[in-house]
């Protein structure tokens, strides 16, 4: 009688659990009929545009036995270049100063402990302007007053909006060809854009002179601009019919 009684027991409780284990798998299996099939792609463009800003930035190096000495030859010569900048730049721009550093200088001898025997001044100063024909000469004049260093020099295009709008247009008609060329590949019918994001930022043309062309200015120094690249990227997600 107890066997019979639990054999019924166990056999309840299967009845009971089983339609709910049925009940899941159509619900489970329902929901991947709702997904939506998908094409994704990149595309590219960029349009090229004379630029009309500079920002040249530049190095007055000092070296001296103690860290005053270095500081205040260093703040003279920076003091010359500054006033020799706004002298020939007038109105046309303007100047700030940039990162300053005073570090020791050691003598690393093999098996022997560092010593300092110096120390080094740094001081940077960056001119801005949209007068493209004074920066030759602003180089010359910096150098002649101080400056031993040229770090960098870079042009670009202060309202690149009008570069920028063409410049996504071309990478939008360069996705959608990809996406048409990708669904015909596969046999699919593209349906309308999910998704469309875009990238666009200017990319300014840099020339890096560095020391040795800046200490060889005896003559006026030539600076051809060239052209600023106003890259673009467009994603689209289109839907397949």
């Amino acid at each position: 009688m107890k066997l019979r009684f639990l054999a019924a027991a166990i056999g309840f409780a299967i009845a009971l659990v089983s339609p709910g284990f049925a009940s899941a798998a159509p619900t489970q299996s329902g929901t991947n009929v709702f997904e939506r099939r998908t094409i994704e792609v990149d595309g590219s463009g960029e349009v090229r545009t004379s630029p009309d800003t500079a920002d040249l930035n530049l190095a007055i190096d000092t070296q001296a036995k103690t860290a005053e000495q270095a500081a205040s030859s260093n703040a003279a010569l920076a003091t010359k270049v500054i006033d020799a900048l706004k002298s020939k730049l007038g109105d046309k721009g303007k100047v700030t100063t940039g990162g300053y550093s005073l570090d020791p200088q050691y003598d690393q001898r093999q098996s022997e402990k560092p010593r300092i025997i110096g120390y080094n001044a740094q001081n940077t100063v960056t001119v801005n302007t949209r007068s493209l024909d004074l920066v030759g000469a602003l180089i010359d004049s910096a150098i002649a007053a101080g400056a031993n260093r040229v770090n960098s020099l870079s042009f670009s295009v202060k309202d690149d909006s009008k570069a920028r709008t063409e410049a996504i247009a071309i990478a939008t008609r360069d996705a959608r060809a990809q996406a048409d060329a990708l669904a015909s590949a596969l046999d699919v019918k593209l349906g309308k854009v999910l998704k469309a994001t875009t990238v666009s930022e200017q990319r300014p043309t840099p020339l890096y002179m560095g020391r040795a062309m800046a200490m060889s200015a005896n003559v006026a120094t030539p600076v051809e601009p060239g052209e600023v690249t106003v890259p673009a990227t467009v994603s689209l997600t289109f839907e397949i019919e």
